[in-house]
């Protein structure tokens, strides 16, 4: 029963996109480990950008620099 975990930084990806990634990493796990999709299980955690560093600073400073 494989796991995946994929995070991401909120604000950028939508509903389609999280879709095509669960699409995506559960069709890899079939393809290259021959499991079983209905046993996959992937979930996409969201996080905060003032929680995620890049470089030493948060992607909220980054972000707003741009």
């Amino acid at each position: 029963m494989p796991y995946v975990n994929i995070k991401i930084a909120k604000g950028n990806v939508t509903q389609d996109q999280k879709a095509r990634l669960i699409q995506g990493a559960t069709r890899l796990l079939k393809d290259v480990l021959d499991k079983d999709p209905k046993s996959t299980y992937v979930v996409i955690d969201e996080v905060d950008t003032d929680n995620w560093g890049v470089g030493g600073d948060s992607l909220t400073a980054i972000r707003s620099r741009r």
